[in-house]
């Protein structure tokens, strides 16, 4: 498929936050460090990039090429906040969802996340909500994806691995129209192996590994204007498939220029899994 394709898609031109170039290894804490550590030994560099309208071309765009995809389907669940019934009604619609998107034999959630944007608010602040993450990021890496696999099935985790593995994030509104803070998705293909940075995510039990992403003015970006919580989107944050198929979808959170001031804060919930193929 020829990326030019997409060049007919309307755009709008947004700023996003991209690791600037260092010499150390980038490291984040999850966590009050202890005293004189930074919580971050990052530095972000904006940068101004078209960002596609990717609705027209959705039945067109895939996990396996572009590392992304449109999903459409109302959830049952009533209150997102309600974690149980997220568990308990959510967790099977996503299995099912990302089972039939994939062809997968197995799909285990290990993680969710709730965001609701309280403007001027830290992210990881206690007494506060999980806010969006405003820096082009993918949430595992070649070496930290297999690692979630060994982290959750212990001895059955090698043979689990001798057979294709995926980390796919669903990511949704939850309430809408979302203008507030929305997604944009960069194209796999459009990314260098040089423009993802392995970096340290320090958590008070462990040390997880996400890649920072740097600047590559090839980056093809997308987003869909105005999601509302019948649509999601589903990222590829690993596939442990090397022959040539989307393995790491950068992504962010963005201001949308053309949003009004008084849009409703960004509400959203982002479910990951583990994805399985039989060997």
């Amino acid at each position: 498929m020829n990326a030019d394709r997409f060049d007919h898609l309307p755009r709008i031109e947004a700023t996003l936050n991209y690791l600037a170039p260092m010499a150390e290894r980038p490291r984040n804490y999850t966590f009050d460090p202890p005293p004189g550590v930074p919580r971050s030994n990052s530095e972000r560099e904006s940068h101004i990039v078209g960002i596609r309208d990717a609705r027209p071309a959705a039945a067109d765009i895939s996990l396996d090429r572009e590392g992304f995809a449109v999903l459409q389907g109302a959830s049952a669940v009533q209150d997102f906040w309600d974690e149980d019934e997220v568990r308990r009604v959510y967790y099977p619609e996503v299995q099912r969802a990302i089972a039939e998107a994939t062809g997968a034999s197995k799909v285990f959630i290990f993680d969710h996340t709730l965001r609701r944007r309280v403007r001027g608010a830290a992210d990881r602040v206690p007494g506060t909500p999980r806010q969006p993450a405003t820096g082009v990021h993918v949430d595992h890496t070649a070496t930290s994806g297999p690692q979630r696999v060994r982290d959750f099935f212990g001895d059955e985790a090698e043979h689990l691995l001798s057979g294709r593995v995926q980390v796919i994030n669903l990511w949704r509104p939850i309430r809408g129209p979302l203008r507030d803070a929305p997604l944009a998705v960069c194209d796999a293909g459009s990314v260098a192996s040089g423009d993802l940075v392995p970096s340290d995510l320090v958590y008070q039990n462990r040390v997880g590994e996400t890649y920072g992403v740097t600047y590559n003015p090839a980056h093809r970006w997308f987003y869909v204007p105005e999601m509302q919580p019948d649509e999601a989107l589903l990222l590829k944050c690993f596939d442990s498939k090397t022959d040539g198929r989307a393995r790491f979808a950068p992504h962010t959170a963005f201001e949308d220029p053309t949003a009004p001031a008084d849009v409703l804060p960004r509400e959203s919930i982002e479910i990951r899994t583990l994805v399985f193929h039989e060997a």
